[in-house]
């Protein structure tokens, strides 16, 4: 017998190792903490029945005299005390269950082969030591049974940590709502705080320099953002006067908005330009307005017209249309491989415009519909801007359309918007260039290059004393305080 010793870090590793080498049925005689990790001694299956059924050899039989003539003794039948360990459930066999006939006869001569005996296991007459013994008279543990062992005794202490842990978690989340709570009063505070402040100081603004108020409360009700109001008054002097005050805002506007005013950047420059835009922003009509001011330059055959808009139905049609009027061919693309395919045979054009589908600047689909863009190659964005919405909402577009690829913005539906104060106050905050404006559907009349004279009027007139939108007294700073900020 030989029993096989197993060190490793952990329970867990010197049980697999020993599984692997004796079988999942070895039997674990003792495992034990070390220095470094944990032994475990084992033997295989089938080694105890071999230590059970291990007998001492005899000894070497001596010469000895004759011995005396004694009557003869009936033979001792073996099989009535011959015990094996395999048999220890069954017990001694009872004689009367042995017949007769084997009674009598004479018992058999086995030979006898002794197990070979290991020093480690027996002592020097042959017998088992005592820490063999004891190790074969402790109950067999077989691989399984010690890997769950294993497993309870990692699981228990995880387990005696779980609910303290669940504790722990519920402290920090009733502290964290309680914080929560606290930087929202804390919040509320501070917004009645700047109200105040801001009345405050609308109020000493109104006394020390009422031309730069009143100049700021027109530019309020015009539709500036509260942002841009105050930055173009700061050109206003304390001591100016109404007229004054209105030229300086005016200059100060003129030198931040970026408008073209020739066609050297697009139709000159030439390339690859996308219409992007939201819903009903007017692309394809203007697709179609900026294709017949590049063939009315460089002729039909220098242009080609793509369209990507699957989606609305007749899109497709009336772009080809368009196309069949100018004499300019128009394809079809599904995905950003065909687009690329359709791009690379129409690199010999002077200028290329590809009318986008459109969407909501809140659909995730405007990612994409950049990324397959900016995956077909050298394709720059111009974004149109409705001039009739409001200015949070024509920001919000710009947010999601934004890009390095973004060349600019065109301004469509001039003529239906009262006031064209929105779009120029998106336009100067997020530094886009204006390129064209747009006022009507005819192709291609209603196209324009942007007139700053035009714009900065339609931008700055002010509202009728009748108007709902006419701010009165202190509505201005109303307004401000509203926002949150000091005038």
């Amino acid at each position: 017998m030989n029993v096989k010793r197993y060190f490793a870090p952990s329970a867990r590793e010197a049980l697999r190792a020993l599984k692997e080498e004796l079988g999942a049925d070895a039997i674990v005689l003792s495992n034990r903490a070390v220095e470094g990790g944990v032994e475990i001694l084992a033997l295989p299956a089938d080694a105890v029945g071999a230590l059970q059924s291990a007998r001492p050899a005899p000894a070497a039989p001596r010469p000895q005299p004759a011995p005396a003539a004694r009557p003869p003794v009936l033979p001792i039948d073996d099989e009535d005390f011959h015990l094996s360990l395999s048999g220890l459930a069954a017990g001694v066999v009872p004689r009367s269950a042995v017949p007769q006939q084997r009674r009598n006869q004479a018992p058999a001569v086995r030979p006898f082969n002794p197990p070979r005996i290991d020093a480690t296991e027996y002592g020097p007459r042959g017998m088992p030591t005592q820490a063999t013994v004891q190790a074969a008279a402790r109950p067999r543990v077989t691989v399984e049974e010690g890997l769950q062992r294993a497993t309870a005794a990692d699981v228990a202490p995880r387990r005696e940590t779980e609910p303290r842990r669940e504790t722990e978690d519920a402290r920090v989340r009733a502290l964290q709502d309680a914080n929560a709570k606290l930087m929202e009063e804390l919040t509320g505070i501070r917004g009645m705080i700047e109200r105040q402040l801001a009345g405050f100081a609308w109020g000493e603004t109104r006394r020390h320099a009422p031309a730069r108020a009143a100049m700021l409360g027109e530019l309020l009700e015009a539709g500036f953002s509260t942002t841009t109001a105050r930055q173009l008054v700061e050109a206003v002097p304390e001591d100016a006067t109404p007229e004054l005050a209105h030229a300086s805002v005016r200059a100060m506007l003129d030198r931040k908005l970026n408008a073209r005013s020739t066609d050297d950047d697009i139709i000159d420059r030439g390339g690859v330009f996308a219409l992007v835009g939201p819903t009903g922003v007017g692309k394809t009509t203007t697709t179609a307005k900026l294709a017949a001011r590049c063939v009315m330059r460089h002729g039909a055959s220098r242009i080609a017209l793509i369209t990507t808009d699957g989606y609305r139905i007749g899109a497709q049609e009336q772009l080809r249309i368009y196309g069949r009027i100018l004499g300019v061919p128009v394809f079809s693309v599904r995905d950003a491989a065909d687009l690329r395919q359709t791009l690379g045979e129409l690199r010999n054009k002077h200028m290329v415009l590809i009318d986008t589908m459109g969407m909501s600047q809140r659909d995730r689909l405007v990612a994409q519909q950049a990324a397959m863009l900016n995956g077909a190659g050298d394709v720059r964005r111009l974004l149109l801007l409705n001039a009739t919405c409001r200015g949070d909402t024509l920001d919000d577009v710009v947010r999601a359309y934004a890009g390095p690829d973004l060349e600019g913005c065109i301004f469509t539906k001039v003529d239906e918007a009262a006031s064209l104060a929105p779009p120029i106050d998106v336009a100067v905050r997020r530094a886009l260039n204006v390129f064209y404006v747009t006022n009507g559907q005819r192709v291609p009349e209603d196209l324009h290059l942007p007139n700053r004279a035009y714009l900065l009027h339609r931008a700055l007139r002010e509202q009728g004393d009748e108007s709902p939108w006419h701010l009165n007294g202190d509505e201005a700073g109303m307004l401000l305080a509203a926002a949150g900020r000091g005038a």
